[in-house]
């Protein structure tokens, strides 16, 4: 099986990671609290991104199918550090979609579609993931 992705260490504490399929591209920098530039998402920024583009999918995919807009929905997303050793504390993320059209019921449904995203589960149990939704 071709690998999926394409990593390359350019030098100075970043890296080049391109889709092998569509050739977009990643650049990520080690943060200035981590002896980086910090001009580009760190590694450990790549994977709360993650976790809120997978978690709008899952919930696209629930919207798609029940007929709901969610055209505009943002996130804001906020990483907790924990040293020693370093690593992902903590994630925050709090989803706004203050047009939604939705009952009750499909807004439970939608939460329950974020909470249960491949990201999310894939995580460790060691990383709290604090979520809020503002629909």
């Amino acid at each position: 099986m071709a690998a999926m992705m394409r990593g390359v260490y350019l030098g100075g504490l970043r890296t080049e990671d391109t889709h092998q399929k569509s050739g977009n591209k990643i650049l990520t920098d080690a943060p200035t609290d981590n002896n980086g530039r910090g001009e580009a998402f760190s590694p450990t920024d790549l994977v709360c991104a993650a976790l809120s583009s997978c978690m709008m999918t899952l919930m696209g995919i629930v919207a798609e199918r029940e007929g709901i807009d969610l055209s505009g929905m943002t996130s804001e997303i906020t990483k907790t550090m924990a040293s020693n050793p370093r690593k992902i504390a903590e994630i925050q993320i709090i989803f706004s979609c203050h047009n939604l059209k939705a009952t009750v019921e499909q807004k439970k449904k939608l939460m329950h579609a974020a909470r249960t995203c491949p990201v999310a589960l894939s995580l460790s149990e060691a990383v709290k993931q604090t979520v809020e939704f503002n629909f």
